[in-house]
């Protein structure tokens, strides 16, 4: 039987993952910094502490086969950008080769890491989409962090024999989404009018079911080894459609009303804001087309059903 550490497992990700996994017979061992009430009964569970080139890995990875490290940093603070940078490193660059190179140790046979699109970048034209073998261009300390975890993957992969397998996500749509979803789900569900009726770019997302459903095909999946896979639910929306389709999934009205995007950008700007208005205005398409293509895989679940799923679930 295949023994899985699942890392992060009570995160957003992980934990839905690690519940999909022992209701499919897979036994697991979850691994986090906090308590694991939530977790199914006959999970093994490691409380490992802080994540970062010093975590002991030794008792969470006895007798496992494979690893889904989705444990990361993704929270910015308020720092400087250089500290900034070094704290994104600490758990996700650094905590993650770490793990890698104990898992090697151990005899475990594949690490599949849960990277992000951040790797190839922030934004794309609505005519482009970020594909599997384009060169990375991250620019957030997020991102550069997670690239630089990739690469360090490889370099432990070449050594040891660990087969490496990477997945860069975009927003991943489900019950419980935070961030800027999150924040964008309250705005909606509180009736709040908002000014963007006129965006018409383009964004990819991939539901969590769909996501769920690519890993557990890289767990075995003999061409899955040494390979970087880009996932996306197969469909590219507009903010607009997004934000109808979540009204809609909440018997809500959207009250969207327009104003010039020139003007939103300016407020952004002045109100320091304009990261958060890149992600709501700008396109960012993700090509799966070499993921369908190797793994024999497609997405199961529209994006409609995904957005249904995350705002309805419970």
């Amino acid at each position: 039987m295949t023994k899985i550490l699942i890392t992060g497992s009570s995160g957003f990700i992980g934990k839905v993952l690690t519940e999909k996994l022992i209701a499919n017979n897979y036994s697991v061992h979850a691994s986090s910094r906090n308590n694991h009430q939530h977790l199914t009964k006959g999970v093994l569970k490691f409380n490992i502490g802080e994540i970062d080139d010093k975590t002991n890995w030794e008792k969470a990875l006895a007798g496992v086969n494979c690893i889904i490290h989705c444990a990361a940093k993704t929270h910015e603070i308020q720092k400087l950008k250089k500290d900034l940078l070094n704290d994104f490193r600490k758990v996700n660059t650094k905590g993650t080769i770490n793990l890698a190179e104990q898992a090697s140790i151990h005899g475990v046979k594949r690490l599949i890491f849960l990277s992000s699109i951040k790797v190839n970048g922030e934004r794309t034209s609505n005519s482009s989409s970020f594909k599997y073998d384009d060169i990375p261009n991250p620019e957030d300390a997020y991102g550069i962090s997670k690239w630089e975890a990739e690469q360090g993957l490889w370099q432990v992969s070449q050594r040891t024999g660990l087969e490496v397998v990477i997945i860069r996500a975009p927003l991943v749509l489900g019950y419980g989404a935070k961030g800027n979803l999150g924040r964008l789900m309250k705005l909606i569900n509180s009736g709040i009018p908002l000014p963007l009726s006129l965006i018409k770019n383009q964004r990819s997302f991939i539901g969590i079911d769909n996501l769920i459903d690519v890993l557990f095909c890289c767990i075995n999946h003999p061409n899955a080894k040494k390979k970087t896979f880009l996932v996306s639910d197969g469909e590219d929306i507009s903010t607009f459609d997004l934000i109808n389709q979540i009204a809609n999934a909440m018997g809500k009205s959207s009250r969207l009303f327009p104003i010039p995007i020139s003007v939103l950008n300016y407020v952004s700007y002045i109100l320091r804001r304009k990261n958060e208005m890149e992600k709501l205005i700008g396109s960012l398409k993700v090509d799966n087309s070499y993921t369908k293509e190797i793994l024999n895989w497609k997405p199961s679940l529209s994006v409609a059903e995904s957005i249904r799923r995350m705002v309805q679930d419970k």
